[in-house]
């Protein structure tokens, strides 16, 4: 009998899964946390010791918007020692569930008890423990005095008979050197917070490891299917999507993601646009929760605060100079993208006014010549905190952020159309066709091309992608179009090595390593890959997305930005980084979707169709 023909090829379409990080991820560098926890802990580097850092601000504390930066772990110096008290050495293996350490003595694990708490293993019928510093009060010498300040409440217990339990008060804080006789399941837990019974036994290890694998092992069976040569990154991104969520607690009314637990500790407000591109291909309803987070603390102005965070929310800072921040209005935009996924009307009669509200707030606040076009007060609200365009002074009068109100504008159009307000649809695409043309009329120059940022209504010299966002609205004349995607493709300008540096290659204020003076973002990038979309430029937008997943691959993480001469991940950037890992799973996910088409044989297709 002949063989029939096959109508497809094999689909290259895998799953990730816990055992494909299995040594991915570097604990001296990243955290080993969990989902919806505040705790962090990392491995010393060189030395068969841990810390423990708290993912919180603790204004309450020691008041100050970066004071969390610089504060100390809470626990330190956690070793495991044996009967004698003698430190072990360990080698580690690792996973996104738990920590196994292989000593002399047998096979130690650590791994997480929900969000408050750790758990260590021991192998079974040896004497040995644990030692650790824990700094439960913060103490402070100051100028006039001093201060000592609690913390946090701390418990350790254990389901094993106790042989040494010493506590040493010692450097502001205790040392602590807990020895048990191993059961068949030991169990030593550490909890850092509030905990309804914190003197219970603990239950054997198995049940927390349990628990733990479950929790991951749910994680990933949530996660559309790529094609292999993203699986690793994607895999990687998936993690970092995870391990940057926190629970609900004070001013954090849902659970959100952080941008980084080790750098960013809170909500800000456009990143939580960005984190619900990933959120949408798994949990729409978590997805819906990083707006909901933000629009809950809106200021009675209308205004949306820059960061929200357990104690409070950011709405205004200090330095280079004092002004109210916020960050871009992309949350619209982000809405109509998770309804297109997953369409849910009420979320959308929920949010349809608060996101008026903000929208309002940009013209009525930030608009000193009433000329239709907003302007940045703050350079931190553009989010491009340290771009050349805000060194001559504010305020700024920008495309870029024009070019997002009308994204925001067109958005709420879709939005009220799709709840009934037609009136209103109709008046958002007016509004967003006139701030456009406001653009053109006030932005744009003829000689050079291009859209120019202004100040005191003077041109802003400096050559940045962001003079050519308005190609993003897909508003402009043909004319315009063509010399805006002149600069685009022109490898002196962004179109180089690696696309795209946040400031021109050729302009003088291009620095690769610093911030958002020439790095690559993957969120700019992201945006621009729509822009093309829109303007049926596919082939450049499958370049630049294509470029995009493999500059994030050829490096073992998630950053925050990189080297656009290098493609590797700027010195001062933050690992773990939220957006990166969302844009890199929403193209990566975009990409395999149409190789799958692309495998189909033309018969198929014609099925299909």
């Amino acid at each position: 009998m002949e063989t029939p023909t096959p109508k497809t090829k094999t689909p290259k379409l895998t799953q990730p899964n816990l055992n494909m990080l299995r040594n991915k991820l570097d604990y001296s560098q990243v955290p080993f946390s969990d989902r919806g926890s505040r705790l962090m802990v990392f491995k010393t580097i060189d030395k068969s010791e841990f810390y423990v850092k708290l993912a919180e601000r603790l204004t309450n504390v020691e008041p100050g918007i970066e004071t969390y930066l610089t504060r100390p772990p809470f626990i330190t110096q956690l070793c495991l020692i044996d009967e004698n008290g003698n430190e072990l050495d360990f080698e580690m293996t690792s996973y996104p569930h738990v920590v196994y350490m292989s000593t002399a003595l047998g096979d130690f694990s650590l791994v997480f008890r929900e969000d408050q708490g750790i758990v260590f293993g021991m192998p079974a019928g040896v004497t040995a423990g644990i030692r650790f510093h824990v700094s439960v009060q913060l103490c402070k010498i100051l100028e006039t005095g001093g201060k000592i300040v609690t913390v946090r409440d701390f418990f350790y217990a254990t389901n094993a008979e106790s042989v040494h339990n010493e506590v040493t008060p010692e450097k502001g804080g205790y040392t602590i050197e807990f020895i048990v006789k191993a059961n068949n399941d030991c169990a030593i837990s550490l909890t850092i917070g509030r905990d309804e019974n914190p003197f219970e036994i603990p239950e054997a290890f198995s049940v927390y490891y349990e628990a733990a694998e479950k929790r991951w092992q749910a994680w990933f069976a949530r996660v559309p299917p790529v094609i292999d040569k993203y699986r690793l990154s994607y895999a990687y991104a998936w993690w970092v999507m995870a391990v940057n969520l926190v629970k609900p607690k004070g001013h954090v009314l849902f659970e959100a993601m952080m941008p980084s637990k080790t750098n960013y500790i809170g909500l800000w407000l456009w990143d939580s646009a960005m984190h619900a591109l990933a959120f949408q291909h798994t949990n729409p309803e978590l997805a819906r929760n990083q707006i909901r987070a933000m629009l809950a603390l809106q200021l009675p102005d209308g205004m949306l605060p820059d960061a929200v965070y357990d104690d409070g929310v950011i709405s205004e800072i200090e330095h280079p100079i004092r002004a109210e921040v916020t960050k871009p209005p992309i949350l619209a935009w982000a809405a109509i993208k998770l309804h297109e996924t997953d369409p849910d009307i009420t979320f959308l009669e929920d949010i349809y006014i608060p996101l008026v509200r903000w929208n309002a707030w940009w013209f009525s606040m930030n608009d000193d010549d009433v000329d239709g076009l907003a302007q940045y007060n703050h350079p931190y609200s553009s989010g491009l905190d340290d771009n050349p365009l805000w060194d001559y002074g504010m305020p700024v009068e920008s495309p870029e952020l024009n070019t997002y109100l009308c994204i925001q504008m067109d958005a709420l159009s879709k939005i009220a159309e799709i709840i009934g307000l037609h009136v209103e649809a109709e008046m958002w695409q007016r509004r967003a066709n006139a701030i456009v043309n406001r653009m053109i009329h006030d932005f744009w120059d003829e000689e050079a091309g291009i859209f120019y940022a202004t100040l005191k209504n003077e041109p802003i010299r400096v050559i940045t992608p962001f003079n050519l966002y308005p190609l993003w609205t897909n508003r402009l004349p043909k004319s315009i179009e063509s010399r805006l995607l002149e600069h685009l493709t022109d490898p002196q300008e962004f179109w180089g090595a690696f696309v795209l540096p946040t400031v021109a290659y050729n302009d003088s204020h291009y620095d690769p390593e610093t911030m958002w003076r020439g790095p690559v973002w993957a969120n700019i990038n992201y945006f621009f890959v729509e822009a093309l979309l829109n303007l049926d430029q596919l082939e450049l937008a499958k370049e630049l997305r294509t470029r995009t997943l493999e500059m994030i691959m050829e490096n073992a993480g998630m950053y925050e930005f990189y080297n656009s001469q290098t493609g590797k991940p700027s010195l001062k950037a933050a690992q773990v980084f939220g957006w990166t890992a969302a844009v890199f799973i929403d193209l990566a996910i975009a990409c395999s979707q149409e190789e799958e088409k692309q495998n189909l044989t033309p018969d198929l297709k014609e099925e299909t169709q």
